[in-house]
């Protein structure tokens, strides 16, 4: 009998029975109001943060100098030089050459301007690979006539070779550097450096050219050092018992610092505009990004590898530049303050400050204007001590090509620039090919030699912090009371001020002493738990829920990925310590996995991974790391991920879009997705694939693929532990293929 606004007696009973049959978690209560994802997000970025400011006092560990001579100091020191070249991804051979190329046409002689006391060419000079370095040679007059020192002198970006020779307006003639110096009697060439205008989507070309050559181990402003020190290679060659100076404003001051830092043979150098504390890297243009550089190097380490020889610090007025969110990442370049200069400056003095005799370390204060005559004038001295600099008169060169159009030279660079990482591209697969060789002869001495391909993914490709994880303080709350199952949101503790959470769902019909696999459910970009497991999502349709609704356990946790640039800043502020966004998922995920292994009604050895486009991505890379993970599946995310990252000529490329924290750091040498599922391996692997995805073809998915259907089937014997379900859809979860691969490998019915 039903009464009208009340439920049957019998029906009352039996609900309550069900619910008291419903596990207690014996958690603390959860009181955490507000958006739990934007208090993981702002834990987050308080603890990287602080991982920042206290870089500096971590790096002493690293370094083991001899003080003993100055001979000995710069062998000490080689393994940090060695280690700089690495992260700046100098690996690319130079090329010998025995004179600068003169550039001219029938039309344009190569010498472009002249005055009674320097002659000023175009030239151009091989580089390495089929990249060249231009700009112009400036050379004393008379020809033959006495040369003091053989200078490389670098402009910011924002300015031409021919601003600071004085050839094209926009520098007043003090600040026309090159000239002054050639005018001093000293050979210069200025070469041309990549400007910030934007090429297409809202992207810098600096940040264009810097995407594809960070995910292959290169960078663009390495790639603009070795031109650099081309030109080194070619001054010693030339002219062994010359002096080799180095300058540079700007971004051209980033170039000297770090190229005197790796060739010993620079022996003065001036850095004007740019030396400071590196610690707010995370704020300047993304192209200066370089993983790894904090934990050994700030300014005053980069000096201390500059010592015993020459460095004239300027602080002078450096470029100033904003470049807005959108397409490409925020950035901001400011002058560095001179408080700020002196305390980086004494620190390098400090580290270097057992040295006998001292090292030449000169700080010049220009009050604030740009590079003036003190560190021009200490600059030559270092290099001649006999010389002096000539006063900056007015300009008076004669200039012989007031044709010139310099956007042509700048494409050609642009484009041999992008040419050769596409060769580092199509190279890159016999890369790593020789690079992950594991031991395939049985399965035994696979799973041995995995282990340690596994550590270094951890510590070199995703970073590992050395911290053990807190005490899990586990809190809880019911949010989801449904007819098939209960919902709790979840919230762990992970490191200080760093949180795990998600929500965990129990079928409703679990017994007493069952344990049941579980199925961690991953979400994708900008997404939360909720989104996976009511409101039928277009790209999810509630697989949590449904999965739980098939009597899995299953745990939805909320990644770092959401709140566009406040995530995306994240893996700046990551990336300079040797660390990603993965770096704080993975221990999360440890901490998750390590609680549901502490509930009775949850079978240990069952915890699978599930995940969906970015949650995909996490597939790819939290279970080789968190292997208790007993299976990973890829959903609308898997194909040939270094292509994807790094082609500028692949339609689906990340290369012009918005997520400029999705680039990885020398995945090109190591580990795409082929090898990344080597790593799950010989734990089941899955991949989910809509013909209609826009995340890449199905002929890059299934080239890709193929490579792991081979090491499991071929190689390793293991059938029907490797499966791909092609499905007539988009960029969704189809839920049949891999419902029916967790049934089978976690040994759970179907319903």
């Amino acid at each position: 009998m039903k009464i009208r606004g009340f439920l049957p007696v019998g029906f009352i009973i039996l609900w309550s029975l069900t619910i008291q049959a419903q596990p207690k978690l014996n958690t603390k209560p959860l009181i955490l109001e507000g958006d739990i994802a934007s208090h993981l997000v702002e834990g987050v970025d308080k603890f990287l943060l602080n991982e920042l400011a206290t870089s500096v006092k971590k790096r002493k560990a690293y370094w083991n100098q001899d003080f003993s001579s100055h001979k000995a100091y710069v062998k000490s020191v080689k393994p940090n030089r060695d280690r700089l070249a690495h992260i700046l991804g100098l690996r690319d051979q130079r090329i010998a050459f025995e004179g600068l190329n003169f550039e001219s046409t029938t039309d344009i002689p190569p010498l472009v301007g002249q005055t009674d006391q320097i002659n000023i060419y175009a030239v151009s000079w091989p580089a390495f690979g089929d990249v060249n370095g231009t700009g112009l040679l400036l050379e004393p007059r008379p020809f033959g006539s006495k040369v003091i020192a053989n200078i490389v002198a670098v402009p910011d970006s924002a300015q031409s070779p021919e601003q600071i020779s004085g050839l094209q307006s926009g520098l007043i003639p003090e600040l026309q550097f090159a000239r002054r110096l050639a005018e001093s009697g000293c050979r210069v060439v200025v070469p041309l450096l990549i400007d910030r205008q934007e090429k297409m989507n809202r992207l810098t070309r600096r940040e264009f050219l810097y995407r594809s050559a960070f995910e292959l181990g290169r960078q663009l402003i390495g790639y603009e050092i070795q031109k650099s020190l081309a030109l080194v290679d070619w001054f010693k060659k030339k002219w062994p018992d010359q002096p080799i100076g180095m300058i540079g404003w700007g971004e051209g001051g980033l170039i000297t610092q770090y190229a005197a830092a790796i060739d010993t043979r620079i022996h003065s150098a001036c850095v004007s505009g740019y030396f400071d504390s590196r610690q707010n890297i995370w704020q300047e243009p993304i192209d200066r990004n370089i993983f790894g550089l904090l934990e050994q190097f700030g300014d005053a380490e980069i000096a201390a590898l500059i010592a015993p020889r020459a460095l004239i610090i300027d602080a002078a007025l450096g470029p100033k530049a904003s470049i807005p969110g959108g397409r490409g990442a925020p950035a901001r370049i400011v002058t560095p303050t001179l408080d700020s200069v002196k305390k980086e400056f004494n620190r390098a003095e400090q580290i270097v400050s057992n040295l006998n005799p001292p090292a030449k370390f000169y700080l010049i204060d220009n009050n604030q204007k740009p590079l003036g005559d003190n560190a021009l004038s200490q600059f030559l001295k270092s290099l001649d001590p006999n010389s002096a600099l000539k006063q900056a008169e007015r300009n008076n060169i004669s200039n012989k090509n007031k044709n010139f159009d310099p956007t042509t030279r700048h494409a050609k660079q642009f484009h041999e620039l992008d040419r050769h990482t596409q060769w580092l591209l199509r190279e890159s697969p016999f890369v790593r090919k020789k690079f992950y060789k594991p031991d395939t002869s049985s399965l035994a001495k696979f799973e041995a030699s995995n282990k340690n391909y596994r550590e270094q993914f951890y510590n070199d490709v995703i970073g590992k912090f050395d911290y053990d994880r807190l005490p899990l303080n586990v809190r809880s709350r019911k949010s989801y009371d449904t007819k098939k199952w209960v919902g709790h949101e979840i919230v762990l503790d992970v490191f200080p001020n760093v949180i795990a959470y998600g929500v965990l769902l129990l079928p409703r019909d679990l017994k007493a002493n069952e344990r049941r696999p579980v199925v961690v459910c991953q979400h994708g970009l900008e997404g939360r738990p909720q989104d996976i497991i009511q409101g039928d999502h277009h790209a999810y349709h509630d697989f949590a829920a449904k999965l739980a609704e098939r009597g899995f356990i299953t745990f939805s946790p909320q990644n770092l990925y959401i709140f566009e640039d406040r995530f995306r800043t994240l893996q700046r502020k990551a990336n300079p310590l040797k660390k990603t966004l993965f770096s704080v998922i993975i221990p999360q995920h440890q901490q998750i996995v390590a609680w549901l292994k502490t509930l009775p009604f949850v079978d240990k050895n069952r915890i699978a991974f599930y995940g969906l486009s970015y949650g995909g991505k996490t597939a790819m890379r939290v279970p080789p790391v968190v292997t208790d993970y007993c299976l990973s599946i890829c959903s609308a995310d898997f194909n040939e991920w270094v292509d994807k990252n790094a082609s500028t000529r692949n339609p689906h490329s990340y290369v012009n879009s918005g997520e400029y924290e999705i680039f990885e750091w020398d995945l090109g040498s190591t580990f795409n997705y082929a090898e990344m599922a080597g790593l799950i391996a010989p734990r089941p692997f899955m991949v989910e694939r809509g013909h209609y995805d826009g995340v890449s073809s199905d002929e890059t998915v299934g080239w890709e693929f193929a490579k792991v259907r081979f090491l499991y089937q071929g190689k390793l014997k293991l059938k029907d532990r490797c499966e791909i379900e092609w499905f007539d859809g988009p960029h969704t979860i189809n839920g049949k293929g891999t419902y029916d691969f967790l049934h089978r490998h976690l040994n759970w019915p179907s319903r």
